[in-house]
């Protein structure tokens, strides 16, 4: 399976660039991983297809307005999405603002972190966290039940 994760803008905080590198090596084990720190949301809808025929990623958007879902739900999601469509899963944060109502509408999936409110950077990490720790449900891994 192939996973993208998108941000829009550059990240200057250590801690953050440290938890990000380190959830995408612990992906590694599982799938696929690219992440694209992005300049702007005109670079990411670029990233998606234009025609039914030209192959591309199915997009995730990050949205307080998207469903919630719990680990395990995500992680059934994720393995529906390897089972059904051979297009990599582009999950996506917006910077500061969110995204836009064009790339929101674009998504095959609006998802939410919760009901609260958090930093375009924590929220990354904290998908990077539930992407890792879909992949250690689906495979059995006691990651998930704390042992």
């Amino acid at each position: 399976m192939k996973v993208r994760i998108a941000w829009i803008g550059r990240t200057k905080d250590v801690a953050v660039q440290s938890l990000t590198a380190e959830y995408l090596k612990r992906i590694k084990q599982y799938a696929d991983v690219d992440a694209l720190s992005l300049n702007g949301e005109e670079a990411l809808l670029k990233l998606l297809p234009r025609t039914a025929s030209q192959p591309a990623s199915s997009l995730v958007a990050l949205d307080r307005s998207g469903i919630q879902l719990s680990s395990e739900e995500l992680a059934q999601f994720m393995e529906r999405h390897q089972n059904t469509n051979p297009q990599p899963l582009l999950f996506a944060i917006g910077a500061a603002n969110g995204l836009g109502g064009e790339t929101l509408q674009k998504a095959s999936l609006v998802l939410s972190l919760g009901k609260m409110t958090l930093p375009h950077e924590l929220a990354r990490v904290v998908l990077l966290e539930q992407v890792y720790r879909g992949f250690t449900i689906l495979k059995g891994h006691p990651y998930h039940s704390g042992h």
